[in-house]
This record gives structure tokens, sequence and C-alpha cells, in this order.
């Protein structure tokens, strides 16, 4: 049996905010006088949305909105959040507010805004379900995607952006008492008029504080207890001159890096970017905690230099004291670990190629500087990696921060590496 199978130069894996960069990026390349590029995007969500679960009303962004999808690669793009503002009537009143840091629900609703504008090259509630190589000779020419709602795409160039997996502490399981901060708010509205009694918030960062501050709100008659190994909430380092490890530049510095530059890079500034909080948020809580040891009525406890050693499925959660050894036992109707995020590992999407990927001493991914994974066979077109590139970039690879410029790069490789000679047609018969 035979079918006929589109070609693109671009599948994306994914459609997130760094898939919908590069979607913007290729519209606006289409728009010039250079050759198109074909793409078309599969998401497996039926709309697009981005950490749905930790849209609090009251949380900022932690980076500039000049930091947006498009600015720092085309400071004019009609993509712009500034241009987002004045299609939604609220730049005058942004540019009065004063300040760099947009609500994170504003900024969510900027992507939507974004990603309508190029809907017609995305597929949603369409999952990849795997990738196989299209051989010419010994050489990989193309990469059919087949997708859970049955249909498939022929690709010259993979452009994965699978996003970060929730990540819970090894021997944890979620459950009904027990989850992640990814899903705080669909949880918190399951919880209304249950009238919980106690939540245990484990994790320094800042998800962990702005769920400690969201459930002492939202519940004012629980009890919440934040459990953490350091002595108190960090803030993050976003002075000057420590900011600059998000610039573009520094991914080609740390690039070049040896491997013992690269850590010591990662641990020195690891402090813009994890475990840390913003210091208006350490003084609110500071502020609150205070207030209730005056008031005589503790809701929010602070376990600092503790750990929990055991949890339970029916909440029960032992605390251990890491300087003097004391347990304390607390029955929470909810545990909540807000405990980061690890990439997902593209390589099971990828069949046969994925034990073809290389990989370094440590087992992480080869990556090449313009976000190509290294392969065993040779790739006519190539895989790239919108993520879990850190260890090969550095911070600041898989960040906002970066997005606008990576997915830059990331085109103009596809654009450089585009074979000239193409098969007749805009389709190739596949085998079935």
């Amino acid at each position: 049996m035979t079918a006929e199978v589109p070609i693109y130069d671009i599948v994306g894996v994914g459609f997130g905010p760094s898939n919908l960069a590069l979607a913007i990026a290729l519209a606006e390349h289409n728009m010039g006088p250079g050759e198109p590029v074909t793409a078309h995007f599969l998401e497996r969500q039926p709309r697009f949305g981005w950490h749905r679960g930790m849209l609090i009303e009251t949380a900022t962004m932690q980076v500039s909105f000049l930091k947006d999808l498009v600015t720092l690669r085309n400071p004019t793009s009609e993509f712009s959040f500034l241009n987002y503002l004045h299609a939604s009537g609220r730049l005058v009143d942004f540019i009065n507010h004063k300040n760099l840091f947009p609500l994170r629900v504003e900024f969510h609703d900027y992507f939507e805004w974004a990603a309508a504008k190029v809907d017609d090259v995305v597929s949603y509630g369409t999952e990849v379900v795997s990738v196989r190589p299209v051989y010419d000779g010994s050489e990989v020419a193309y990469f059919d995607v087949e997708a859970s709602d049955g249909s498939s795409l022929r690709a010259r160039n993979l452009v994965m952006g699978t996003g970060l997996r929730p990540q819970l502490p090894e021997g944890v399981t979620a459950g009904d008492r027990i989850w992640h901060n990814s899903e705080l708010l669909f949880r918190v509205e399951s919880l209304r008029g249950s009238s919980p009694r106690r939540f245990v918030v484990v994790g320094a960062g800042q998800s962990a504080a702005e769920v400690a501050a969201l459930l002492h709100d939202e519940f004012p008659r629980a009890e919440v207890c934040a459990v953490f190994a350091r002595y108190g909430y960090s803030p993050a380092d976003d002075s000057s001159f420590a900011n600059r490890i998000f610039d573009p530049g520094a991914v080609d510095q740390f690039y070049r890096a040896g491997e013992p530059v690269k850590d010591r890079l990662m641990r020195y500034h690891g402090a813009t970017n994890y475990s840390a909080v913003d210091i208006d948020l350490i003084d609110e809580l500071y502020r609150r905690v205070y207030r209730e040891k005056v008031l005589g009525v503790e809701r929010l406890r602070l376990f600092n230099v503790s750990r929990p050693v055991e949890v339970t499925d029916t909440g029960t959660v032992t605390v251990e004291s890491l300087t003097t050894g004391e347990r304390t036992v607390l029955e929470a109707d909810a545990v909540v670990y807000a405990t980061g995020y690890r990439p997902a590992d593209p390589t099971p999407l990828l069949g046969e190629l994925g034990p073809r990927c290389l990989r370094d001493e440590s087992g992480r991914l080869r990556v090449s500087r313009d976000y190509r994974i290294a392969t065993e066979l040779p790739l006519r077109g190539g895989i790239y990696l919108q993520g879990g590139t850190e260890h090969t970039h550095g911070i600041t690879s898989s960040l906002l921060s970066n997005t606008a410029v990576r997915v830059g790069e990331i085109l103009q490789s596809i654009v450089d590496r585009r074979v000239v000679a193409e098969p007749v047609g805009e389709y190739a018969i596949s085998g079935r």
C-alpha cells in the first residue's frame, strides 16, 4: 500500500514557547526574498499552554519583557510583547507601571496571542508516536513522523521541543495527596470547600515560595509547613553583571569552554536561576511569619535545615532536622513537591535512531553549536534540540532569555545546510 506523505523542511515536535518562537521566525523568514522554509508542528495539548498550573495571578516573570519571543532576534517584529500590549490597549498603562517584569498570566496571554497568529502551522491534540528514518543509501535523507491521529509527515529536519517533565525525588510517587507544584492551581480548585487543615511544601526555590504564599492566602484556616534543607530562602542573583550569564554571547563562551570550566560556571551562577527566590517574595513571607509570631497563631511554619524522610500515601510526613536529627510527624491534606523539572529525553521517540545518537562520558547527548544532535549515521538534515542542552550550551541555552536568538540560529543552520537538489514535487511516496 502506498500513501502520499507531505514533505516539510521542518517538523517540530511540541509547540511550547520555543517552537512557537521558531514558527514566528519561519513566518518572518518566508516574508523575505529568500527561498521559503516549510514547516509543521505537532502538539499533544488541545491548545497552547505553558505551565498553566502555576499561572498564579500575582506572580511576575523573572525575565525582562524584552526577552520575549522575538525582540533579541528582530526588534522590529510585529510579534513583540510591546506590539501585543499595543493591540491589547495597555501599552501606555504598562509604560506607566515602570516595571520590566510583566505578570506571568499576562505573558502567557501574549504567548497565546502570538500562537494564534501562526496556528496554521500547528496541529494541536496530536502527539508524536514515533520517528522512522528514510535512507538514501547509507545516509538518512528524511524522517517519517508518525502521529497519534494516524497521520504521517516527512521531514528534512526535526526540531525537538519536548519541554520539561515535573521531577519528584526518588521513591516519591504522585497521588491524591502527593503532587508536584505544576498541578497547583488545578489541585487548589479541587480543594475549595473541603476545609484542609495542613499543607506541606517541599522545596526552597521560587516555585516553592510561591506555592507556600498562595496556599497560605487561599486557605486561611490551614497550616502551611515549608520544608527545605537550606537555612532560609535564598535570593536570586539578578544583579547586572551576574545577569550577563544569560547574554546570547555567553552561549558561545560556554560552548567553547572545557568541562572543568563549564562545571565551575554552573556552580558559580546556579543562584541566578535555581533554588532562588525573588527578594520581594522572601520579604513578604518573612513578614507573615513575624506577624503570626506576634499574634500567637503560627500558620506559616518553616522547617529549615530539614528534609522529609518518610511520606505516606495518606499524607503523613516525617520531617527530620539535619542538625539535630529530631523528627516531627505532620499529618497533611496535601504534600506539594516544588522540586523542579527535568528535560524530556527526546531519543525514545527517534526509534532506531535513538541508540545511534552520540553521548559523552556522562551519558549526555553530544550537541553541536547549532543545537544539532551528533549521530553515528550521516544525516542529510538534522535533529535539533530546543532544551536539554545546559551541559553543552550553558544555563541560558534553554531559557526564555535566549529563545529568540536560539531559534534564529537553528533556522539559519537549516537554511545554510539545505540540500540544493531536491526531489521533484511536494510529496514523496512512502511504502507501507
